[in-house]
């Protein structure tokens, strides 16, 4: 069934909690593993994405229908990435799923910048990491690394 003169073609996703979202077709076309089922004309049942569920589903189709003009697009990724650690953890995986380079990319810069110029100890304490070595061990990696802690 073709879309109508100046209508938007439709998709359906469903996510693995069986929510259903209907999404504009250019904005599921960026992902890559939507836009080869699409191709592949394995869409018209809808496209179930089992590893996506419908909150990071709906978040996902938000990202990939974000404005245009480069300062709109800036502050709509600042703001788009002000989720908890287990949120944006499934946005990447996600991502790295649905193969949504520009998602995944900017998830990923997230969990870097949250990284950036801290201590391993609070590298540990943002990421609830248990230091499992001994001092001896810590201290000995210290010493073949000097490099990375000056």
């Amino acid at each position: 069934m073709a879309a109508e003169e100046g209508e938007k073609k439709m998709i359906t996703l469903k996510s693995s909690d069986g929510e259903e979202f209907q999404v504009e077709e250019a904005v599921a076309m960026e992902s890559q593993t939507i836009r080869h089922m699409i191709e592949d004309d394995c869409a018209d049942n809808g496209i179930p994405l089992p590893n996506v569920d419908s909150k990071i589903l709906s978040s996902s189709s938000t990202s990939t229908a974000a404005p245009s003009p480069v300062e709109d697009l800036k502050s709509f990724d600042a703001e788009f990435v002000k989720v908890d650690q287990a949120t944006l953890y499934d946005l990447i995986l996600a991502a790295n799923y649905l193969n949504i380079k520009v998602l995944l990319d900017l998830t990923c810069q997230t969990v870097a910048d949250m990284i950036k110029g801290k201590t391993p100890e609070e590298i540990r304490k943002t990421f609830n990491i248990k230091n499992d070595f001994t001092p001896e061990e810590e201290a000995e990696i210290r010493r073949e690394n000097q490099w990375a802690f000056e």
